[in-house]
């Protein structure tokens, strides 16, 4: 376009010549009319485009070279014009609000394909930062963590918390029982009373002999261990029954008292409070429960890769079927679609308040930072062909104006 425009003056210049070496008269004289006007219009519009970006054949003319000397006026100008039709918030809001954020959301996630899509694009996500995390750091801080937390844990009161709960309309008196039918139903077995006469006849032996030896011409050891554990079982199931039976029972009695008072010991002992709490001391600072605590990151984070790599995770599963759920929720729940588009909004006001301001500025200094030829050539590029028409058609309505004059001065010789 540089070269049409410039071919353009130079044929003007070229037909002046040669008008005025035929001697300008008759149709020359038109024809150097046009040429003349049309060489000064071409000449004027270069000037003008010339001197917007720079200096005319680099001679310190005043009011040249425009755009460099006015970057600063322009990036505020630019930065002002983003901020005020762009950036302003009741726009930003009408705009939104007609948008209707939530049920554009609702039907988007609601279909298959996208929520496999977005799920897909989370577990990606999600495998990438489990790669990027500091093992070390992460195991630190899940020990720190766990650690910090279980010694400033009340292991007694919270027992005492927990007993209390569990003692809670009977509940203990409904244990007690099920422990004693168990029990029950252990010393009826055959061979637990086998066992339990073995038992006796191997103390006897040892701490007896001599009267064992002396039991024995009389009537077999194994016989009557036999018959004493058989008595025995009998007469703890029949003691334990009688205990179920009664809710008065003097061992129920003193269970409930013994329980209830171990609880309020728990709260208000403090030799006891101290005795558990060193307890939880003593495990938390066993090695193996640093190595348990240790350990945890590496099984988390194993467990975690190996679900998320596969194309069947069940992370990836569990969450495709929540935003398909939450899809369809918000096309059903106008409620939920209307809180969800306050809260966009809310957010939406606040953020273009801030953006307003900082892109502002971000726009304003970048642009009074750019190169001054960077500048100049970034605009040249971007509407060069259009200024380059203003040189062409300067160029022929100078001419036509010329000829137009020509015409005029005819018309007014006598």
């Amino acid at each position: 376009m540089q070269a049409l425009a410039l071919g353009l003056l130079l044929l003007a210049i070229a037909g002046l010549v040669l008008s005025q070496w035929m001697g300008g008269q008759g149709p020359w004289a038109w024809s150097k009319a046009f040429c003349e006007a049309a060489a000064v219009g071409a000449l004027a519009d270069w000037f003008a485009v010339v001197a917007l970006f720079r200096r005319p054949l680099g001679l310190p003319i005043p009011h040249t070279a425009i755009i460099p000397a006015s970057k600063g006026r322009i990036a505020d100008s630019l930065a002002a014009f983003v901020r005020d039709h762009f950036l302003d918030p009741k726009t930003l809001l009408s705009k939104l609000s007609v948008f209707d954020p939530a049920a554009r959301l609702g039907q988007w996630i609601s279909q298959p394909d996208n929520a496999r899509q977005l799920s897909g694009s989370a577990r990606a996500i999600a495998l990438e930062a489990l790669d990027l995390l500091d093992e070390t750091a992460v195991r630190q801080a899940i020990h720190q963590f766990v650690v910090a937390k279980v010694r400033t844990w009340n292991a007694a009161s919270l027992g005492g918390d927990v007993l209390g709960l569990l003692t809670k309309d009977g509940r203990h008196h409904e244990l007690l029982d099920a422990a004693l039918l168990n029990l029950g139903n252990y010393l009826d077995n055959p061979e637990t009373r086998e066992k339990l006469s073995g038992l006796m006849v191997k103390h006897a032996r040892s701490e007896w002999p001599k009267i064992i030896k002396a039991v024995n011409l009389i009537k077999s050891v194994d016989d009557l261990g036999d018959n004493l554990a058989d008595r025995l079982a009998v007469a703890i199931i029949s003691e334990m029954r009688e205990l179920m039976s009664d809710p008065e029972h003097p061992v129920r009695l003193q269970y409930e008292d013994w329980l209830q008072g171990f609880i309020e010991r728990l709260q208000s002992d403090p030799s006891l409070i101290d005795r558990v709490n060193e307890i939880k001391m003593k495990i938390i600072d066993h090695p193996a429960v640093h190595d348990y605590v240790n350990g945890l990151w590496a099984e988390v984070h194993a467990a975690l890769k190996r679900d998320l790599a596969t194309e069947t995770s069940s992370m990836g599963r569990y969450l495709e079927q929540g935003l398909l759920r939450l899809g369809q929720k918000l096309a059903e729940d106008s409620d939920l679609r209307e809180a969800i588009n306050t809260h966009v909004l809310s957010s939406a006001d606040k953020l273009a308040g801030t953006l307003r301001t900082t892109l502002t500025t971000h726009i304003a200094t970048t642009v009074k930072g750019w190169d001054e030829h960077q500048l100049v050539a970034q605009i040249e590029l971007s509407v060069g062909r259009d200024l380059q028409f203003i040189r062409i058609n300067g160029t022929i309505v100078g001419g036509l104006v010329g000829l137009a004059l020509h015409a005029l001065m005819m018309l007014m010789q006598p």
